[in-house]
């Protein structure tokens, strides 16, 4: 008897709750998971005392990894360990201390073993932060979260 493959927002779920259990980096900044389903994600993180660079705004690279935190796991719901081959992001506002902000992902383009995906990072108040797109690239591994094909 074989076990029924899982649909597609099992394979997210399974893939991000794997991936993020092991993500040490995003969790030393305090991001959380609270989405994944096919080719998107939500991560939320508060902007801390040791995230202020000298002009007292959040660090511009703590807002480029809250996004590509965001975007790994969109980028990785398909069910195949998936790897960034780029990014570029826009700083369009400043973050400041205490202020939470929400990074969410969705995935624009999946050609074969690459993808393309948007991250938009914004305040509570829904001012936007920073614009992030991102380039991926499936290993053509399976996510180990998953079960062996039969």
């Amino acid at each position: 008897m074989t076990t029924p493959a899982p649909d597609e927002d099992e394979v997210a779920r399974r893939s991000a709750a794997h991936m993020w259990d092991a993500d040490a980096a995003s969790r030393a900044l305090g991001m959380r998971l609270v989405a994944a389903g096919p080719g998107t994600a939500t991560v939320p993180m508060v902007v801390r005392a040791d995230m202020v660079n000298g002009w007292d705004v959040c660090h511009g690279g703590v807002v480029a990894t809250l996004a590509d935190s965001c975007f790994a796991v969109a980028c990785n719901s398909r069910g195949t360990v998936t790897v960034a081959s780029g990014f570029e992001v826009s700083f369009l506002e400043s973050a400041r201390l205490g202020e939470e902000l929400v990074a969410v992902g969705r995935e624009v383009a999946l050609r074969g073993r690459s993808g393309l995906y948007d991250v938009e990072v914004r305040r509570a108040d829904g001012t936007l932060v920073a614009a992030f797109r991102g380039r991926s690239r499936s290993l053509g591994t399976p996510n180990p979260a998953l079960p062996a094909a039969t």
